[in-house]
């Protein structure tokens, strides 16, 4: 049995916040917060838009990384978006040549 794969993600709310959680199954978390059967925070403000996610190797890398995006400003977490939304760009352009 494969070992299931550690994920940060940020999500944009309706309201224009945005949520930072970790989940072991990205597809089963966001279906729970799109039913209001996720984070107590999300309930009523969906739809939601993915705008950051990131895989790690172990729980606890998972888990500090979270940590940390949550002591973030917001400033600083629209930061972190944008420049994983370029990396992700160039990522996929690199695959195309």
């Amino acid at each position: 049995m494969a070992d299931k794969e550690h994920v940060v993600y940020i999500l944009k709310c309706r309201d224009n916040t945005l949520y930072t959680g970790y989940t072991n199954d990205l597809s089963k978390r966001l279906s729970m917060h799109e039913e209001g059967k996720g984070a107590k925070y999300t309930r009523g403000r969906g739809p939601f838009e993915i705008v950051f996610v990131k895989s790690f190797v172990t729980k606890e890398e998972a888990m500090q990384s979270e940590y940390a995006i949550k002591q973030l400003s917001r400033r600083q977490k629209d930061q972190l978006i944008r420049m994983t939304k370029k990396e992700g760009n160039r990522n996929e352009r690199s695959k195309e040549l």
